[in-house]
């Protein structure tokens, strides 16, 4: 994306018409729908999976299928609404997402439920990257701090009210619908969206929109495809010989990855990838930071959900109550770590974060221990607000510190790249959930023996998130000790999606 934009209509970002504070409210909704939508499944998991019959490995994908498509059309979303306007490919992303979450909450049987998540995060992938665009487009310079609070409001509200709109749903069993009512509540937002946006929200373009990398996409996809099928698989099917050597091709897919992008880069400037800021140490390291950041947090939330549902036998109300606390404590410690302590500590803040969520992950572990399938909500407490702490500490700052060195000019593919290696390391943490939390649960297990056979299996899993923190806290070393701090009122542009806190 481009600094500038061509803004189309009589509806300008300049002016005093109040349509675009319609248009704000529309676009933000549909942010807040994307964001409700990440973190509402994993509450409803085990009704899932009693109602549909899906199997471990199809609940991975349900998750993860989302996070994959969502990953791999990320900037390719945004640059479609460069090109053929902000507006357009918002209605159609809304649209498309309002109709994959209809197919969602109609699925006749598992294998539908996947694919209707994989086309879900398409659309999303369509629709989210246009919500900063269409605000950076519609709204003058000395508004935009203001919006972007708003905004931020939205994405806490977003990260705690997901787990307890999908409990409440789950428990009040509306119509009998069961799960099917987390996805089928999207329909009315949706089309009332669709309406609304078709006639509020100013049409925006970019002048000098990069290229379409349609062949990166396919190869970025085709890479995770790789790797992801055979570890979700490969627990159920024995570990099969087919799925190491997919493993390893993936590899190979990624190496033609980067020999195409030099190519598309050096041919017309547009590759999907930027691969010269990979030389910036901040950056590599930052993106390393992003992706692993990723992969931990996309093991953490779905083993949570099944240790207290499948293990302690929780309803999905008391699970989703029991996470409260932890996203406050996010939502806190992130205001905080903007406002008051990067400004004047500047790296090691997030360097502390890394340690204190690790620092809470292994209270977490312990606690499990100690107090077996007794333990209760307000014995979570504690352990969960210290991690959010220590995530709050990391999130708000970190886009900040890995553009820090980063050329103004490729600020935007930057940003949109931070975003899509985010969602590629959560769905590669869902794929691992086969290895490091069912790897230790027998196939055959009586009733008595699942509680205690899935806390240990998530003592195990945090034992990895606890290790993968502090890989964590030593890439952080290769950041700039002070970001960079940018101009009030001015933003960046952003080829990608709204950085979330989950």
């Amino acid at each position: 994306m481009t600094s500038t934009d061509t803004t189309l209509g009589t509806t300008g970002g300049g002016g005093t018409d109040r349509r675009r504070w319609f248009a704000l409210a529309i676009v933000m909704t549909a942010a807040f729908m994307d964001l409700v939508d990440v973190t509402i499944v994993n509450i409803a998991i085990p009704s899932i999976r009693r109602e549909s019959g899906a199997s471990f490995s199809e609940i991975q994908w349900i998750t993860a299928g989302y996070a994959l498509a969502f990953a791999a059309g990320l900037i390719t979303g945004g640059r479609l609404g460069d090109i053929h306007g902000r507006k357009r490919i918002f209605l159609v992303g809304i649209g498309g997402f309002t109709v994959a979450s209809a197919l969602c909450g109609l699925a006749v049987n598992p294998e539908m439920l996947v694919a209707s998540r994989f086309l879900q995060g398409g659309m999303a992938a369509l629709m989210v990257p246009q919500v900063l665009s269409i605000v950076h487009a519609t709204f003058p310079a000395h508004e935009r701090g203001k919006v972007f609070g708003l905004f931020g409001a939205v994405v806490g509200l977003g990260a705690v009210s997901g787990p307890l709109l999908g409990a409440l749903l789950t428990e009040w069993n509306l119509f009998g619908w069961e799960w099917r009512s987390i996805f089928l509540i999207n329909l009315p937002v949706g089309v009332a969206g669709l309406i609304l946006g078709s006639r509020f929200i100013t049409e925006s373009k970019a002048p000098k929109a990069l290229k379409l990398d349609l062949v990166g996409v396919a190869l970025v996809t085709l890479g995770l495809l790789m790797l992801l099928y055979p570890l979700i698989r490969g627990r159920e099917l024995g570990w099969p010989l087919w799925g190491y050597v997919s493993m390893a091709g993936s590899l190979v897919v990624l190496a033609a990855l980067v020999a195409y992008e030099r190519r598309k880069s050096a041919r017309d400037g547009s590759p999907l990838v930027e691969l010269s800021l990979f030389r910036v140490k901040s950056f590599a390291a930052g993106i390393a930071v992003q992706t692993v950041f990723g992969v931990a947090l996309g093991i953490f939330f779905l083993v949570w959900t099944l240790y207290m549902q499948f293990g302690l036998g929780w309803s999905p109300l008391k699970a989703g109550l029991t996470g409260v606390p932890f996203s406050i404590a996010v939502s806190v410690a992130a205001g905080m770590s903007v406002q008051k302590l990067v400004p004047r500590f500047g790296r090691k803040v997030l360097q502390a974060g890394a340690l204190v969520m690790g620092a809470g992950v292994l209270l977490y572990i312990w606690e499990s221990g100690h107090y077996g399938l007794a333990i209760t909500s307000w014995q979570m407490a504690l352990p969960l607000v210290v991690m959010g702490v220590g995530m709050g500490l990391i999130v708000a700052p970190l886009t900040d510190a890995i553009l820090s060195e980063v050329p103004r000019e490729h600020s935007g593919s930057a940003s949109g790249l931070i975003n899509t290696v985010q969602q590629m390391g959560n769905a590669l943490g869902l794929g691992l959930v086969s290895v490091v939390f069912f790897g230790s649960i027998s196939d055959h297990l009586s009733r008595d023996q699942v509680g205690p056979a899935f806390a240990d299996a998530f003592e195990n899993a945090l034992g990895w998130v606890a290790a993968v923190m502090a890989v964590i806290f030593l890439l952080m070393f290769a950041l700039p000790k002070r970001p960079a701090q940018h101009v009030e009122g001015e933003s960046l542009p952003v080829e990608g999606k709204e950085p979330a806190l989950v």
